[in-house]
C-alpha cells in the first residue's frame, strides 16, 4: 500500500466520524507491531496538513521483560517528531512469578490498559487512538454473532466516562493486507 492510500483512508475515517477536533492531544498505544506503527505513521503525517490542529504522543507499556528493545520505535518517533514514552511496569513479574496465572490474558490486558490510561492522563491527552483496522471490525462482528447471538461491533468513537478520555479508531477503513503491505519509507527506504 502506498502512503497516499493510507492517508486517504485514515482521513476518511477521521472525517466520517468526526474523530479529531482542534487542539486534541492524542495518545497512541505503541506495541511495536505493524498495526500500531502504521497508525503512528499515518497520524504523524496527517497532522501536517489536516485542517484541524492536533498533537500526538506515542506510548509503550513495557511489561517488564528484560529482553525487550524499544530503541527502533524510539528512533522512528524521533524521525517523525513525536514524543515517545515507555511506561516501565512489572506486569510480567506479577502475572507469571507472583500470581502464577495459567490464563493471564485478561488480567494482563487490564493491567496494561490501566498503566496506559494513567500515562495518557499524566501527559494531558484527551483522546487515545487504537489501531483497530477493517479486518478487526469484521472479526469482532462475526465473533459477536457466533458467541453472543447478536450483530454487534465496537464503535469508531467511544467516550470512556470513567477515564474522561475519548477513544478513536482511525484505521477502520484500512484492510490488514494493506497494513502488511505498507512499507514505512523512514524505516524501509
Amino acid at each position: 500500500m502506498k502512503l497516499q492510500k493510507l492517508l486517504s483512508l485514515t482521513r476518511k475515517a477521521l472525517d466520517d466520524y468526526n474523530m479529531i477536533n482542534d487542539g486534541d492531544k492524542i495518545a497512541i498505544g505503541i506495541s511495536g507491531g505493524k498495526d500500531s506503527l502504521t497508525l503512528l505513521y499515518a497520524l504523524s503525517h496527517l497532522r501536517r496538513f489536516y485542517p484541524k490542529n492536533f498533537d500526538i504522543e506515542a506510548i509503550t507499556v513495557s511489561m517488564g521483560f528484560k529482553e525487550m528493545d524499544f530503541s527502533p520505535v524510539e528512533k522512528l518517533c524521533r524521525e517523525l517528531d513525536v514524543n515517545y514514552t515507555v511506561v516501565e511496569t512489572e506486569i510480567a513479574d506479577i502475572i507469571f512469578s507472583h500470581r502464577k496465572e495459567t490464563n493471564p490474558c485478561s488480567l494482563c490486558a487490564r493491567m496494561r490498559k490501566g498503566a496506559f490510561n494513567a500515562k495518557v492522563k499524566e501527559l494531558g491527552c484527551n483522546k487515545e487512538a487504537y489501531a483497530h483496522h477493517y479486518d478487526d471490525v469484521i472479526e469482532t462482528m462475526m465473533m459477536s454473532l457466533i458467541y453472543e447471538g447478536r450483530f454487534h461491533c465496537f464503535s469508531p468513537v467511544t467516550y470512556l466516562d470513567r477515564s474522561d478520555i475519548t477513544l478513536i479508531r482511525p484505521l477502520i477503513y484500512v484492510e490488514e493486507k494493506d497494513i502488511i503491505g505498507f512499507k514505512m519509507p523512514i524505516i524501509f527506504p
